[in-house]
């Protein structure tokens, strides 16, 4: 796992979780609205890193590597942790294990384990491979219609065809398969102060299962309704709202 870093020299850390289908460039416009004030660590998921050939693991085994370099290199004092979609579930899980001191957490769309027999999962996973493995096939496209995400521009199509083509078929099921059937702790205890889950507007219908567990995981939970934007549309098309949300996370983990 790559690990990126901007803004060294600060001593609040912020940890961005990119979603899948997309590079830790995913965080290229927020990164100068906050390297300036923090210590922005962005890793870079295998699978979906253009420096390593490799393949998505699991939420788990990434989750515990991430874990394991926070602490290998004294940075386990982190002001906010932040993933979307894939990454949520990556901080979900990171969350449950407590193993990191984490102060204020944002979950953004984050998927959650289904709380549905096997072999239902199995058939949505299925499904989900299927209609990324077309566009790997020459239909990028089809991801405006895969998820309730923005308009996509040419200069994003083009974007995403360059991942899928980059990204393995397994890294593509593991990624469904994974994040829809992450284990977590059956007794669940963290430290953590703040925790938001953020709802993209075009996307709240679809969020349903994962609102009711995160409730009950983490009930302290704040969830907020992002108005006009789509599942992970708020980084890449309106990153000063971005900013401004994880820097209000940050105050209320204080």
């Amino acid at each position: 796992m790559t690990i990126h870093e901007f803004g060294r020299e600060n001593e609040q850390i912020i940890v961005l979780v990119h979603p899948s289908i997309v590079m830790w460039d995913y965080f290229e416009y927020v990164i100068p609205l906050l390297e300036g004030k923090y210590h922005l660590i962005i890793p870079a998921i295998p699978g979906y890193d253009p420096d390593i050939t490799s393949d998505f693991t699991s939420v788990e085994d990434i989750s515990a590597d991430l874990e394991d370099w926070l602490i290998g290199n004294d940075l386990k004092d982190v002001a906010c942790i932040y993933g979307c979609s894939m990454g949520g579930s990556i901080v979900t899980r990171i969350l449950a294990d407590n193993r990191v001191n984490i102060r204020s957490a944002v979950i953004d769309g984050g998927i959650t384990p289904y709380q549905l027999p096997w072999i239902i999962t199995r058939l949505i996973a299925i499904k989900d491979f299927l209609l990324i493995y077309t566009g790997k096939l020459g239909g990028a496209k089809l991801l405006e219609k895969a998820f309730s995400t923005d308009e996509l521009s040419e200069e994003d199509v083009q974007y995403a065809a360059k991942v899928l083509k980059m990204i393995s078929s397994k890294t593509i099921w593991r990624t469904f398969e994974s994040c829809n059937n992450y284990s977590m702790p059956a007794d669940i205890h963290i430290d953590c102060r703040h925790i938001e889950y953020w709802i993209a507007e075009k996307e709240v219908k679809d969020r349903k299962g994962d609102v009711a567990y995160i409730k009950k995981a983490f009930p302290h939970t704040i969830f907020r309704k992002i108005k006009d934007v789509g599942h992970g549309g708020l980084a890449p098309f309106n990153p000063e709202l971005f900013a401004r949300g994880i820097e209000r996370a940050c105050k209320e983990g204080r």
